[in-house]
């Protein structure tokens, strides 16, 4: 996908088009805050993102522009990646370095973890695990975010969920004064937290553990690569338009005159030998319509883009 560019459209009084735009997000701001500036950078409101990111986590943050706010829930962003680093002998209150310490290992203890007894602690983490999420997590309990009631004094108890962790490589080994630092690089579903992959890594090695640095690298298939700071995009706006989003993610329709004007009003189209799943169909100009899907001899719409 070839990124669209422009200046500041605030600037200039234009308003971006429909669009996927990735940002490396830096820490210390929330994705509600990321949303913001791109808002006012893109001269829009209409403006939604994908996967949250935590304040001190960096990284992919994928944010849908106008029409493309709705594309986002039909695109594979499901798998992720991230690079993380743990340190081992400490567990915190938020399972991250920004709560306080609760439990502090032993020199004793922390002596007697090896690279080889982290390597074998952390293969028992790969696959379908159940995990218990982190409790300032962002999951909801009786209607109120997990992290509010936490930091309101509150006991929060959450349930365990699978997740799947198909990849979960130990990059470095690194003792130090306050513990010992493990540098992670995971490939997981969406739902994974990795600050409770680091708290149960060190239960499990008997020693606590905690994120210190978190830094999201792909989401779906848009990756680190391709990603751009807030300062880049204060500097040049540049956004993957909707119709090569699209086209790059699904399979693709090219639908003549009469077809188009059928799909433009969601209407089933009969004879259309489709994929199995969603196909991005568009008119005979290139212009991005819709997503249909196949049902029994019809194709059906599941999200019509144009009005």
């Amino acid at each position: 996908m070839t990124p669209t560019t422009s200046s500041d459209p605030v600037a200039t009084g234009a308003v971006v088009a429909d669009g996927i735009v990735v940002v490396d997000k830096p820490a210390g701001l929330t994705s509600h805050t990321v949303v913001a500036r791109i808002r006012r950078l893109a001269g829009t409101r209409k403006v939604g993102h994908a996967g949250t990111l935590d304040p001190m986590a960096t990284g992919v943050l994928v944010v849908g522009l106008n029409r493309a706010t709705r594309l986002l829930g039909h695109l594979q962003l499901a798998d992720k990646s991230y690079d993380a680093t743990i340190l081992l002998g400490a567990s915190t209150s938020t399972d991250d370095a920004e709560g306080e310490t609760v439990t502090t290992a032993s020199t004793e203890a922390l002596a007697g973890v090896t690279a080889d007894g982290i390597e074998a602690a952390v293969a028992g983490f790969r696959g379908e695990i159940s995990q218990i999420p982190s409790k300032v997590s962002a999951i909801k309990v009786d209607g109120k975010r997990a992290y509010e009631r936490v930091r309101a004094g509150e006991e929060v108890e959450l349930k365990a969920r699978s997740v799947t962790i198909s990849r979960y490589d130990v990059l470095d080994v690194r003792p130090g004064p306050e513990g010992i630092s493990v540098d992670i690089s995971v490939d997981c579903s969406s739902g994974t937290y990795i600050r409770a992959l680091a708290r149960d890594l060190g239960v499990r090695l008997g020693v606590g553990g905690h994120l210190t640095m978190l830094r999201r690298t792909r989401v779906g298939s848009f990756g680190i690569s391709t990603a751009h700071t807030l300062e880049e995009l204060a500097e040049s706006f540049s956004f993957l338009p909707i119709a090569d989003v699209a086209a790059d993610t699904f399979p693709r329709f090219d639908a003549d005159a009469e077809q188009a004007a059928a799909i433009r009003t969601g209407r089933p189209l009969a004879g259309l030998k489709l994929a199995p799943g969603q196909t991005a169909m568009f008119d005979p100009t290139g212009t991005f319509l819709a997503l249909y899907e196949p049902h029994g001899p019809l194709a059906k719409p599941t999200a019509v883009f144009v009005s």
